[in-house]
């Protein structure tokens, strides 16, 4: 039984009986002495594919939900269509990009790590690894002298993207990203 606290895009959990997706979770650290940090999720019906908001302390426990997991490795994209392989089977499954709401974006070719939610051998959703790599294709020049300050700028990265930067990084380099935060985390 997870913690409200432990929540991550793409976990399981069951609500009134139902199943759920987390799709977003928006953390709010209220200023007030003695307040407990709030958070606002985001749910998705793993069959009715219908939305529902939710706000949790962080202590509240939450039942997870009954589905199985494999580990699968992304394949590719065929128009609104994302493939996935499982890593031991070799069975495929496919989810729409609605399906992956907010995901897309750290999809490449042969990804491997990404856990797969399944529930009636029906692909539900996926889990992406915390940690991505994913190369730049558009930046501002790197300023020199910048590695002293904690100034950013955007990058434009091989997915589309857009993620904020140190100044010192360069056009090409491949850097490592948080796929639950869409934040630079470091160099690859």
């Amino acid at each position: 039984m997870p913690k409200a606290n432990e929540l991550k895009q793409g976990t399981a959990i069951e609500i009134n009986g139902e199943p759920y997706v987390v799709k977003k979770i928006d953390v709010r650290n209220p200023t007030s002495r003695g307040a407990t940090t709030l958070y606002k999720v985001r749910f998705t019906h793993m069959k009715t594919r219908q939305k529902l908001d939710e706000t949790f302390k962080s202590d509240d426990m939450l039942k997870a939900a009954d589905c199985s997991r494999c580990a699968v490795q992304f394949s590719y994209q065929d128009g609104d269509s994302y493939y996935f392989m499982n890593s031991e089977t070799y069975e495929q499954y496919a989810l729409s990009a609605e399906d992956l709401e907010g995901q897309t974006e750290y999809l490449t070719d042969g990804l491997e790590g990404i856990v797969m939610l399944l529930m009636d051998d029906a692909a539900l959703g996926i889990q992406l690894p915390n940690i991505i790599s994913l190369q730049i294709v558009e930046t501002p020049p790197a300023m020199k002298g910048s590695s002293a300050t904690k100034r950013t700028k955007t990058a434009k990265l091989s997915t589309g993207l857009e993620v904020q930067v140190p100044e010192y990084i360069e056009t090409g380099e491949i850097i490592r990203v948080n796929s639950e935060t869409g934040e630079f985390s470091s160099r690859a």
